[in-house]
């Protein structure tokens, strides 16, 4: 029997989902299947409407062997396994004559614990366990979260979070569910046979395409223990977000309150002695902890650092005590034992690593009104980790719409532990990139207009010249306006100010769920929606609803950021340009993908307007410009209020 070609496979797979072949899609199709049948790896810049997700899916399926898929975004793992999996799967199986399995595998605490559900949950201040749902208030937020989950457990087929519409806060679903420290495992749990996250995993075990997210990727690079099953192809999709979600799940935390609840859990499993000596050094680490003030710790002070070993022995201590020790008076004696275990080594190991330290780590206080003061260590750079972990032994095609920043894809390769495209060495691990482009015409579409009169934005206060520019694009453009602001501070003030301004109703981030604004602000052209960085990625609102993109200012990191801030001091001390390498290339990311919310389908027609003028006017301007889409530029304020008037005009014109 003939191999079915890749290009007829991509033409049935894209016909099936309703879709158009572009040019670009078939280009990455070939580079993904090419990535595969030698081994090799692959950065595929893919723009808006490339239709990348069929870019790789359909050589991955006919690949044959496993491929895992990881994303960042859940909205894309939905999309993946619920429409495009299925659908493609029904269109290949003809012509590839099997029908690959695809499952859908996330980290533990994503899927309902049966244990918690029907045995309760430890309760620090009470021996063993309680019944969360006889304690909880059924009149509370918190209660009906509660009794909502239980009827939900009886008809759920996956028991997965995000399976559960509405959704839940996150204290009501820790009620439910478990870490994988603090899971008994399914040989030693009466409801492992029905385990949820047990049955995600035999799933993934059995299926040619694993769809994953990015934590539970850096996750089986970083523990050693494997979660993910054998695979010989892996594909990062919005691989921009890999570098961020790996340091996140690579920094340890302590507070006092975590502290102190694992001193209460573990108390009544172990010897007086033992609980003391944790509860003394919890009280002393508590005592630093109020006297905490937020940044860096280059040198660890005296007093913390006696904190942390007193706090690093006793807990070590308590897990030797705790394994040691039986006490059948305990109800459910094994789930309580897990879950004090899980607390206190988590308290050893954050306490261990900064008490070492090492030069590759970065530790730091930072302090919130609410919850008080937190210590936290992350690694300087992942490079070294994902060069290790990700390119061994495997094939990784990394994609996203937009890799190549300032014009190459050197900036993010670096991040990721590459070198530059074309070197070669021992344990370097060889690349390409492939820029495939995008279906849209940007030039003719969007226009990219910087704000070149107005004052250089400060780092405190308000600026009434930029509230006065925003205020007339808006109205120039009949409302249709996304406000994408540097920080939340900022996108509110700019709410309070212009719903005095203007008659058009404005949305802000956080005054309703982030499904429930876009939704409003998508079904009326004349609403605003202003919010922050969480926000630039969420949204996809083709059509005239979303006409202009609106940057308050270039979203540097702020030069208080520690972890930022000691990332761009390492590369200067190595020789390299510190800024350009850290702070530059953080914000042309974040820029692209704003910029990337204007133009979503080949209709669209807008502005993106950055008002902050070194945009325009420094020499860094060039290179973020360079990383944005290719729109028509102009500085010409008078030329974009008209334009934008015109683009009113005609959506008007067509109803909308």
């Amino acid at each position: 029997m003939t191999k079915p070609s890749l290009t007829d496979l991509l033409h049935a797979a894209v016909s099936a989902v309703g879709g158009t072949e572009r040019p670009g899609q078939v280009a990455m199709a070939e580079a993904v299947a090419e990535a595969i049948d030698d081994n090799s790896h692959r950065l595929i810049q893919a723009g808006t409407g490339t239709g990348k997700s069929l870019g790789y899916l359909v050589p991955a399926l006919a690949h044959g062997e496993r491929v895992v898929v990881a994303t960042a975004t859940l909205a894309l793992q939905r999309q993946l396994v619920e429409r495009d999996l299925p659908r493609t799967v029904e269109a290949l199986h003809p012509q590839l004559r099997r029908r690959p399995q695809f499952a859908m595998l996330k980290g533990r605490s994503n899927y309902l614990c049966l244990h918690r559900l029907h045995e309760g949950v430890p309760q620090d201040e009470e021996e063993g366990l309680f019944d969360q749902f006889e304690a909880a208030t059924p009149t509370s937020k918190l209660g009906k979260d509660l009794l909502r989950l239980r009827d939900w457990a009886d008809e759920t087929e996956t028991g997965d979070r995000d399976d559960l519409t509405p959704g839940v806060s996150d204290k009501a679903w820790s009620q439910i569910s478990v870490s994988s420290r603090e899971c008994l495992g399914a040989t030693k749990c009466a409801y492992g046979a029905e385990c949820f996250a047990e049955a995600a995993r035999e799933r993934a075990k059995l299926a040619d395409v694993v769809v994953t997210n990015h934590a539970l990727l850096a996750i089986d690079a970083i523990e050693g223990a494997p979660v993910l099953p054998q695979h010989e192809v892996l594909i990062v999709d919005e691989a921009h977000e890999l570098v961020s979600r790996v340091t996140g799940v690579a920094t340890g935390e302590l507070t006092p309150g975590q502290v102190n609840r694992a001193v209460k859990r573990a108390a009544k499993l172990v010897d007086e002695k033992t609980a003391d000596s944790l509860q003394t050094a919890a009280e002393t680490f508590e005592r630093v902890m109020e006297l905490a003030l937020p940044g860096r710790l280059e040198v660890i002070p005296e007093d913390l650092g006696y904190a942390l070993m007193s706090l690093r022995d006793s807990a070590r201590n308590v897990i030797s005590a705790i394994g040691a020790t039986r006490d059948k008076s305990v109800h459910d004696e094994d789930a309580v034992r897990k879950q004090a275990l899980a607390a206190v080594e988590n308290v050893h190991t954050v306490a261990e690593r900064i008490t070492i330290g090492s030069e590759y780590d970065v530790v730091w206080y930072e302090r919130h009104d609410r919850f008080g003061a937190t210590l936290r260590v992350a690694p300087l750079s992942v490079s070294g980790l994902l060069r290790e972990k990700l390119f061994e032994d495997r094939s990784v095609v990394l994609t996203s719409a937009t890799l190549k920043l300032g014009g190459d894809f050197n900036g993010v390769a670096a991040s990721l532990g590459l070198s530059p495209e074309g070197v070669e060495g021992e344990d370097v691990p060889l690349w390409r990139g492939l820029d495939v482009g995008s279906p849209f015409d940007y030039p003719k579409q969007g226009i990219l207009y910087v704000a070149k009169h107005l004052a250089t934005p400060g780092r405190e206060g308000t600026r009434g010249d930029m509230m006065d520019e925003l205020a007339e694009l808006i109205e120039a453009s009949g409302g249709r306006t996304l406000g994408l602001f540097s920080s939340m501070r900022g996108a509110k003030a700019a709410a309070e100010e212009l719903r005095g301004r203007l008659d058009n109703p404005i949305l802000l981030q956080g005054e309703e769920t982030l499904g429930e604004l876009i939704k409003t602000f998508a079904a009326d052209p004349k609403t605003c929606l202003f919010g922050t960085l969480s926000l630039w990625q969420g949204v996809d609102v083709p059509g005239p609803s979303c006409q202009l993109v609106i940057m308050d200012r270039i979203p540097f990191p702020r030069p208080d950021d520690p972890l930022m801030s000691a990332r761009q001091k390492s590369v200067e001390e190595n020789g390299g340009n510190g800024f350009m390498a850290v702070a530059a290339t953080h914000a042309a990311l974040l820029m692209a993908q704003g910029a990337g919310r204007l133009v979503r389908a080949s209709g669209d027609r807008g502005v993106v307007a950055v008002l902050d003028p070194r945009l325009a006017t420094a020499r860094y301007g060039s290179f973020l410009r360079a990383s944005l889409p290719d729109f028509w530029y102009t500085t010409d304020r008078n030329q974009v209020r008209r334009s934008l008037a015109a683009i009113d005009a005609s959506a008007k014109a067509d109803g909308k």
